[in-house]
């Protein structure tokens, strides 16, 4: 048996292996969960993702609301909340915002805000330009997209 073989066999067999095994463990934990009467799916957090890009008041507004009643409804410690700003949504942002109180209670309800640092190098904004607990992106869009696939809903007001 030629060399290349031998290790691709071997290879073949370890991802075998280890994918069994994964499969297996997998299946103790929901029947030992199923047995002690709870619901795999129940004991995870839901997860949203709030996208932001308009520089309206309104809209910045309705974002928080939906924020607050997902976090109401499902109860805080049951949801991730997060909002992302981009685009000309970034300026709500700012320290001088309108809507900078509301977003504060956001972030002090346990809401995650993030501004898109993209955004604030083409407008000339530094982090000192925002207000205070921010988190920061190296781009908006892209972090969506990376939240979706981990599987937070996505919500647009």
């Amino acid at each position: 048996m030629k060399p290349y073989n031998i290790y691709s066999t071997i290879l073949a067999s370890a991802f075998l292996m280890v994918t069994t095994t994964a499969f297996s463990l997998n299946a103790l934990a929901v029947e030992a969960s199923n047995a002690s009467g709870q619901d795999v799916s129940a004991s995870k957090a839901s997860k949203v993702v709030i996208q932001v890009s308009d520089n309206d008041p309104k809209k910045w507004n309705l974002a928080l609301n939906n924020a607050k009643n997902i976090q109401q409804d499902l109860g805080k410690s049951n949801v991730d909340v997060e909002i992302v700003a981009y685009g000309p949504g970034l300026p709500m942002l700012k320290l001088d915002s309108e809507t900078g109180t509301r977003i504060a209670e956001a972030i002090d309800a346990g809401v995650k805000v993030v501004a898109c640092e993209n955004t604030m190098r083409n407008t000339k904004l530094t982090q000192e330009d925002m207000l205070p607990h921010l988190n920061y992106v190296k781009s908006g869009v892209p972090y969506l997209m990376k939240k979706q696939a981990e599987g937070y809903s996505y919500i647009r007001p």
